[in-house]
């Protein structure tokens, strides 16, 4: 087995983030912050291809992503923890390769989506088990229009994990992403969608990834002998 890589986003960077990494390094893991945060990096500017290329030089063969993520479905709210099992991202498509090997089929890793959602289960909060991620450029986010189309086919959307989810299966990375609902997507809720508000939920959520990386990661063995 080799070493446990896990890939840390905007949660990482506000109020609390420090803990994250801290909960998340503490076991041996290696870390990357896919935000970089001096400066922060826009989701549309990350060095996928650099990051996950450094993991895999580090001797890593698995990635626990953390994302942030609006969520498509009224039963997916804030707070809400999910491990999806398939994406869309019709304009993503990011390669370590410049040739036919380009050609390939990626995916989440079913072996190790299941190590992931049973270990964090078991640290007292289980993930939703499925559903689609939607991929969209960014940085800014969605309208409400783009938001109906976009809910007829997935859960939640976000701006980063599909890429990754890409070039991890090109090195032969076993890739799962922990995605934390820190908004309801445009349009979803009462009202505009606030960014303010979803900064204040980013906070308080940071405590639940803080507590659950803690929890997890000694379960998942950071380092392989």
């Amino acid at each position: 087995m080799g070493r446990l890589a896990v890939v840390l986003g905007s949660s990482a960077l506000g109020p609390g983030g420090e803990e994250i990494a801290a909960a998340a390094a503490e076991h041996g893991a290696a870390i990357v912050q896919r935000h970089s945060g001096d400066p922060y990096l826009l989701p549309h500017e990350i060095d996928h291809v650099g990051n996950l290329r450094h993991l895999a030089e580090q001797g890593c063969d698995r990635v626990l992503a953390i994302s942030s993520v609006g969520s498509l479905r009224a039963e997916l709210a804030v707070g809400t923890l999910v491990c999806p099992d398939d994406f869309i991202a019709l304009h993503v498509g990011p390669s370590i390769y410049g040739d036919a090997r380009a050609h390939t089929a990626p995916g989440f890793d079913p072996r190790w989506r299941a190590e992931v959602i049973a270990a964090w289960a078991a640290g007292g909060q289980a993930p939703h088990d499925g559903g689609v991620y939607w991929q969209t450029l960014g940085p800014r986010f969605e309208t409400p229009a783009e938001i109906d189309v976009i809910s007829a086919h997935a859960d939640v959307v976000g701006m980063t994990v599909a890429s990754e989810c890409i070039l991890a299966r090109e090195l032969d990375l076993s890739y799962a992403a922990i995605c934390m609902v820190d908004n309801l997507a445009n349009g979803l809720g009462e009202a505009e969608l606030s960014v303010a508000e979803l900064e204040a939920d980013r906070i308080r959520n940071a405590t639940v990834l803080r507590d659950g990386l803690a929890a997890v990661l000694p379960q998942l063995g950071a380092v392989g002998p």
